[in-house]
């Protein structure tokens, strides 16, 4: 009898030890660091999150979790979302996670963006919105009243940055973030002030540090191109700015601006038109917005890229000096295209 009842002891120690390492020990069956699913709104139901797990191979028992899950009260609380299981994560603890809707941090990363479509795309690869929802908020003036914006300079509000969301987080306080992160740029290192100094709001210097953005990844050379522009927007001239007319044709991969290309009507083309253009091209780096911020005074009015491809300008006071350098830099790109299409040529 004794040996009976040990017998059924030295059992139910076994079944709980395996029920409590289930439990309590690794709960997870892939090998990479972690693994994300997606809880759905309106798919919050038990069957519809087991499948989920199940679909994409997460946990090592979904029989297991549903009981333990149930027992944790997981089913009644638990809400749309994106979340991580983290590699070796037990069974419990997952369940505590849906329970205390513990969402994964989603994570916005900033650089430059050139179109309201590419802002879209960005969003609606991150999170539960769409690009098609995403397009109507930036492209309704309701929308973009509260952040003194409209259509043309909603771009202004981005400060390139790595932002923290969750996946589900409303468009609404994505953008209301943005406008805070833009508010702090500009209260900091009396960067208003500067704009006001220059003549410009903070509206004003954004879009030109766009196409200053656009012109030259030389940071050394950013204020002394920015300080050709507003020369040329203080003498009352055209800006002349080739990738505004990019811009304006959405043809991003030009190399060369034709006669023909500058004819484009738009009130972005700065060929055609006087002054900046209606908003920003891109979204420009900080270190762009500070050199625009800080330019140096000088009397250049013309500026052409090195005829050596160096990523660096000449820049002239004078037409004819610039004339010049535009030749030698025209003349080298024609060589240096012409051994391109030479070298694709079968011989």
């Amino acid at each position: 009898m004794k040996r009976l009842l040990l017998f059924f002891v030295l059992i139910l120690l076994i079944i709980g030890g395996i029920a409590a390492w289930f439990t309590f020990g690794s709960g997870t069956t892939f090998d990479d660091k972690s693994k994300y699913f997606i809880v759905e709104e309106g798919k919050t139901d038990k069957a519809a999150v087991l499948a989920t797990l199940e679909e994409k191979k997460i946990v090592t028992s979904t029989t297991l979790f549903s009981l333990i899950a149930s027992k944790a009260g997981v089913w009644d609380k638990l809400k749309p979302g994106k979340y991580e299981v983290k590699k070796g994560q037990s069974l419990l603890n997952i369940a505590r996670m849906l329970k205390n809707n513990k969402q994964a941090d989603i994570k916005l990363i900033i650089n430059k963006l050139r179109t309201k479509e590419d802002l879209a795309k960005l969003i609606s690869r991150n999170f539960v919105h769409d690009s098609a929802t995403v397009m109507n908020f930036l492209t309704s003036s309701d929308s973009l009243q509260s952040y003194h914006v409209d259509t043309n300079t909603v771009f202004t509000l981005i400060i390139p940055d790595t932002y923290t969301f969750h996946w589900n987080t409303p468009l609404r306080r994505i953008f209301n973030r943005l406008a805070e992160e833009h508010d702090a740029f500009w209260s900091k290192n009396n960067r208003t002030a500067k704009a006001g100094m220059l003549g410009f709001t903070p509206e004003q210097v954004y879009t030109l540090a766009s196409i200053v953005e656009e012109e030259t990844n030389a940071n050394d050379e950013k204020g002394n191109i920015a300080s050709v522009y507003m020369n040329r927007y203080n003498k009352g001239m055209a800006l002349g700015a080739d990738p505004t007319v990019k811009y304006a044709l959405r043809d991003f991969g030009l190399k060369r601006i034709l006669f023909g290309h500058l004819t484009v009507a738009s009130p972005y083309n700065t060929y055609r038109n006087k002054g900046l253009p209606p908003g920003p091209i891109c979204t420009p780096s900080l270190e762009t917005l500070d050199a625009v911020l800080n330019a140096p005074k000088t009397d250049y009015l013309f500026f052409v890229a090195s005829s050596e491809f160096n990523g660096h300008h000449h820049f002239s006071s004078n037409f004819a000096e610039h004339s010049q350098y535009a030749k030698q830099y025209q003349a080298a790109l024609t060589a240096r295209m012409a051994e391109k299409k030479a070298d694709k040529e079968p011989e």
